[in-house]
């Protein structure tokens, strides 16, 4: 048995309670989880591969067809260059993010480790935040290192036509943008992950929800249309990556993120919620 003692006129200290880790311990924890996985590397590559590459894709067609565009067409890639560089690579780059996202907790139901990260972690909500913390920020950081990249790709392939410099009114709110819209964009995908705990099931809603709600919103008539289609969470996201000066957007580019951090805020307290009451 060991005691403790205390120099004269000094109070004692109380020592943590055994077993009960700090919240950057737990950081640490799901940094270590993330990046000893393949399937994150993997994701990640693809990311950066489909981001630069959709990149180039979309802004080669454009200026090789450059003399073939009406001027309607012509008018809206010099309304919003920056939207037209890094937008088509985000939304491509997303469809990683968000697998990532969902096998990052789905991924644990499905092996059984979600069993040994909460007997280390009894407190499930710090344990969740911990693991959003540590996803969103590799995403940002990685999403970061190739946003200037694509912007300057973007930026040499539409010279001759379109001229964009970095200091052009908004150019680097939409480059930040990028990693911030991937980075939510990763959290709204594991916060389904959360709820549904089925790998493929989860991966297939957030995708559908991205990629085929706003499609099918569109049908929509008139203004209702346009509403549910600019409230959709990744349609909202993706202003951020805008010049913000089309007049037809019904939410300005930092609007549109909050509507979609909002989204991703809803459904990242549900998964608490539930990973409270559900057993694992």
């Amino acid at each position: 048995m060991t005691t403790t003692t205390a120099a004269p006129g000094r109070a004692l200290r109380r020592a943590p309670a055994a077993g009960r880790a700090g919240f950057r311990d737990l950081l640490l924890a799901e940094w270590t989880k993330l990046r000893s996985v393949r399937s994150t590397v993997w994701s990640l590559a693809t990311m950066v591969v489909l981001t630069l590459g959709i990149t180039g894709l979309a802004t080669g067609i454009y200026s090789a067809h450059w003399s073939s565009m009406s001027p309607g067409e012509r008018g809206q890639v010099l309304g919003d260059p920056i939207g037209l560089i890094l937008q088509p690579g985000a939304v491509y780059g997303q469809i990683a993010i968000c697998v990532l996202g969902v096998m990052a907790m789905a991924g644990e139901y499905s092996t059984g480790m979600i069993r040994a990260s909460l007997l280390a972690v009894p407190r499930r909500t710090p344990m969740l935040a911990a693991k959003a913390a540590a996803f969103a920020l590799v995403v940002f950081v990685v999403a970061e290192l190739i946003a200037f990249p694509a912007f300057f790709l973007g930026q040499a392939i539409l010279r001759p036509h379109v001229q964009i410099a970095i200091g052009d009114p908004g150019v680097l709110r939409a480059i930040l943008g990028l990693g911030l819209y991937l980075s939510v964009i990763g959290l709204f995908a594991m916060a389904i992950g959360a709820i549904i705990r089925h790998l493929a099931g989860a991966i297939a809603i957030t995708l559908g929800f991205l990629l085929v709600l706003s499609s099918l919103a569109s049908l929509l008539p008139g203004s209702l249309g346009a509403h549910v289609n600019a409230y959709l969470p990744g349609n909202a996201g993706q202003l951020i990556m805008s010049s913000g000066r089309d007049p037809s957007q019904l939410l300005t580019p930092w609007q549109g993120f909050g509507v979609m951090c909002l989204w991703t805020a809803v459904l990242l307290a549900a998964a608490a919620s539930l990973l409270r009451r559900r057993d694992a």
